[in-house]
Order: structure tokens, then sequence, then C-alpha cells
């Protein structure tokens, strides 16, 4: 397949077998059709999901492997039948590049939930056959649909975790109303997708409870984040006190955990919502239905509560909290997320460190 060779004008780091280590790759993209845009790209962000492919972890990763999907960078030329965008714009693409915009969902424009299966930025079948590959890259050629304008005053590298992380949270908060002021959340861990989660709910004007398994990250969630309150979940004082004391519920933490002493935790007709990889999901049916409870799920978002999303974090001043690396300390950075070791987005500045 074109690309594939170790040879073309796009440089990026590609994992080339299952231990998950980057180096550098050079490849091509496909070429820009009329719908298309050129993106120079200038910062990419590090989600879990790079780790879990680069690594094989869901055992279908196509090597070699260009991750990252929370991208960031410049328009430096547009195709011929583009109307949204120009060169010099500053565009934000996120975990799908691609999808048969014929559906019902892509209609709903919820192309995250395309019938035909949406083209994921990375290690999915592009339309010229080749696999695509993400962004910790120079350049990507992606279709108008799938790209977000920053907003002019918005900082790129902070940009770069709305892609994924941001409306992660963002979408489901919007879906089952976890934005009606005066209510209270749960936010359960405190990573990237956590700290999201309560950023927006106070600008939602939500009271914020931080539940996490590590004492050390109190001061900041109350102190430089704002919650109302902290909780060590594996405290049972601590959360039997909060029994019925919640509107909603969002699960941000990834691997395996209870649920169901949260569920006990949601007043009536409260709502749960997960969207961290927790494995399987135990409970007591009759948890739910003593109060009318509910429990839902969530990934990403489509491509118009993407763009509402970017909007709203720029409009309200909403900035992930980040640390910038270059492309070369990379393979360390998976480490230290893989470890927890990062507050709370690692983000690649690719433009000043990809050569």
């Amino acid at each position: 397949m074109a690309g594939e060779g170790e040879k073309g004008d796009c440089i990026g780091w590609a994992a080339r077998d299952a231990s998950g280590v980057l180096s550098p790759y050079k490849f091509n993209r496909r070429s820009l059709g009329n719908d298309d845009v050129f993106i120079k790209i200038t910062h990419c962000g590090v989600c879990y999901a790079d780790v879990i492919w680069t690594r094989n972890q869901l055992h279908d990763s196509n090597y070699p492997l260009v991750p990252g999907h929370e991208i960031v960078g410049v328009i430096t030329e547009a195709g011929a039948s583009v109307t949204c965008f120009k060169a010099g714009d500053l565009v934000g693409v996120g975990t799908y590049i691609n999808s048969c915009r014929e559906c019902e969902y892509c209609n709903a424009y919820t192309e995250h939930h395309c019938a035909k299966g949406a083209t994921r930025t990375f290690n999915s079948i592009d339309i010229d056959g080749t696999f695509t590959k993400g962004g910790y890259s120079s350049y990507i050629v992606v279709h108008q649909r799938y790209c977000f304008l920053i907003p002019e005053g918005y900082p790129p590298a902070m940009a770069a975790p709305l892609l994924c992380a941001g409306i992660t949270v963002y979408s489901p908060m919007k879906r089952y109303n976890m934005n009606q002021p005066g209510k209270s959340l749960g936010v359960i861990g405190l990573g990237g997708l956590g700290h999201m989660a309560v950023k927006f709910a106070k600008s939602f004007g939500l009271n914020v409870t931080v539940f996490s398994t590590s004492a050390s990250k109190q001061e900041e969630a109350l102190q430089i984040l704002g919650a109302d309150k902290f909780v060590i979940s594996s405290d049972k004082q601590q959360m039997q006190s909060l029994t019925k004391s919640l509107d909603f519920i969002i699960d941000t933490a990834s691997g395996k955990h209870p649920v169901d002493a949260y569920v006990s935790i949601l007043k009536p007709h409260g709502v749960l919502v997960i969207v961290g990889a927790i494995g399987e999901v135990k409970l007591q049916s009759i948890d739910l239905i003593h109060g009318s409870k509910a429990i839902a799920a969530s990934a990403v978002g489509g491509t118009k509560d993407i763009q509402e999303m970017i909007d709203f974090c720029a409009a309200n001043k909403i900035y992930p909290q980040i640390e910038t690396i270059q492309i070369q300390d990379i393979n360390e950075a998976l480490d230290r997320l893989v470890n927890k070791d990062v507050k709370y987005r690692f983000v690649i500045d690719i433009e000043n460190s990809l050569k």
C-alpha cells in the first residue's frame, strides 16, 4: 500500500510492533480532494488510546502505526469545493475523519455512530485504501466536515485535548442534562477527562464532588479546579454519608472498579454515565429500580457538538491543564501516562520538535 515503505513527504513517529515503541517514520498522505483541507499540524494531544493501539491491546493494530487524535494545526491549502475554511485558519481534528454522510446518524450529526462505521483518525482504512495515520506527524489531509474552527485567541496547545478528552465529557453532560445550574454532579477520577468534567460542571453552575482513590489530588481538585467537595472513594464511611445526595455522576476512571456504591449515591431519577473503559459492570437491578435511577454510557460526540464545545470553551475561558512535550519525549510520556503521572494531558509541540 502507498505510504507503508518508510518513504514520503509526511514525517511522523510510528510504532512498528506491539512493544509500542515509537520512532521516526516517513510516509505519504492521500492527495487533496475537492472537499479536503491540508493541515500543517502544530500540536497533538496524547490520549490513552495511543497506548492501547500502539501496544496492540485490542489485537487489531496495523503497523507501522502513527497514533494521535487530538490534532490542532493550520490550513495551508483547501480543495476547490471547500466552503467552511480557508488557508490560515486554525482548526482541530478529533477521533474520526470520515463517515458515510448518508445514514440516520450522520444526518443527525452524530457521525461517530455512523451505520457503516466512522473512519478513525488512525488505524482505519482511508478512502484510498491505506491505513489512516494520526497526529504524531507533520501534516494531515481531512474532509472539511470533520474539521473544527478554533476561535481566534484560544491557545492552540490547549485546544488539542478538547478534541477527545473535552468532547468525551461535554457530550454526555449535555445529552443527560448535566448542565442545570444548582444541580449536583459527582466526577469519578481526576485525569484528562475528569478535570475537564469539573471545569465544564463549574461553568454550568453545578455543585461538584470529586471522587478519587488518591488523597494527593484533594488540594488540586478543590483549590485549582474549584470542586466543592473531595471524597476518597475507598473510604466507606465517606461514601455512605453521601447516600442519595447527587443528581448526576460521570465516571471518567479507566480500569476495573465497582459502580454499585455510586448508584446508591444518586438521588431518585439520578443518572450515572460511564465514559471510561472499566470492563465488566456489576450491580443489582433493584438498586436502579428503587429510585428510578439510570445508568448510561457515552463516547466522544458528533461534529455539531464538537464545534459547540470548542466555542463554549473559548467564550467561557475554559482551558485544559496541559504539560507540553517534544516528540522526542513521547515514549517516556506514554509510560508516564500509563502510570498516571500527568496533570492532566500531555500535548506534543509538533511544530517545534518534529523535523
